[in-house]
């Protein structure tokens, strides 16, 4: 994959992720091609040697992978724009839109090339995305590449695309949810006492402990639950207040209607 040339179509807050996280992670700025309408937006990435252009046709022709980081409404037209000079003997292309089906991206690009869809997040800027991947009936070769350079930026799993609108909800949305309970723990430690930074401080490495806990032991998060919640004890009176409160509940409603969301699109 380093040697290959990609084109990330649409350089908006998650073509950008995407972008630092690759160059972060050593990938070489000269194979890389990005555009945007304005792309004195994009003049961070030309000062690190990455191919700016506003031609969308222009970057799909140079490139070895193309990556569509577009709104879903915007996925139809530039396919219709740039199919003429797609290759299907050495372009794949990945679609990051939601609710856009891979037999959608067939049909639109006119063209019988691999095509994956995939859901990353924004942790994609730290090297830290969990990237969802679907494919068309990819070579092992070609599904082998495309999640090399998904590894690039975080953690990739494969589903299938029946799955990938719920995955959406709890890998992309759930960066969302999981910050706004960061959110509510910060203003909680503020009023017990803390300055805002040292309470940002203490529930970052909380959280990233906690995450990494559950990744590392392979446990359930009740299980390490019960590690921290002895009889009579602050925790256990903690939790069930917020219990007592709906926090479980509302978590699993807001999910639930924002997949709803998605299906109704």
């Amino acid at each position: 994959m380093k040697d290959k040339k990609i084109a990330i179509i649409g350089c908006g807050n998650l073509g950008l992720t995407i972008a630092h996280g690759l160059l972060d992670d050593g990938f070489n700025a000269g194979n890389m091609i990005a555009t945007r309408r304005n792309t004195k937006a994009l003049s961070h990435l030309s000062d690190k040697g990455v191919v700016v252009t506003s031609i969308n046709t222009e970057a799909v022709e140079q490139a070895d992978v193309i990556v569509l980081a577009v709104k879903p409404y915007n996925v139809k037209p530039i396919l219709i724009e740039i199919k003429d000079v797609l290759d299907s003997n050495r372009q794949t292309l990945v679609c990051l839109a939601t609710g856009i089906t891979l037999n959608e991206l067939e049909e639109w690009s006119g063209s019988t090339l691999p095509i994956f869809r995939a859901m990353p997040n924004t942790a994609a800027d730290v090297n830290e995305s969990m990237t969802m991947i679907c494919d068309n009936g990819a070579t092992d070769e070609q599904r082998k590449s495309i999640t090399s350079l998904f590894d690039k930026i975080g953690t990739t799993l494969y589903i299938d695309e029946n799955l990938m609108e719920a995955a959406t909800i709890l890998g992309a949305c759930g960066i969302a949810y999981v910050l706004r309970f960061m959110r509510a723990m910060i203003q909680g430690g503020i009023e017990v006492g803390f300055d805002a930074k040292t309470a940002t401080a203490i529930v970052s490495q909380t959280m990233k402990g906690a995450s990494e806990l559950i990744i590392q032991n392979g446990t359930h998060p009740e299980s390490e639950i019960d590690k921290v919640t002895t009889p009579k004890g602050c925790t256990i009176t903690g939790l069930n207040e917020m219990e007592h409160a709906g926090f479980s509940s509302a978590l699993i409603k807001g999910i639930v209607a924002s997949y709803k969301k998605i299906e109704r699109q």
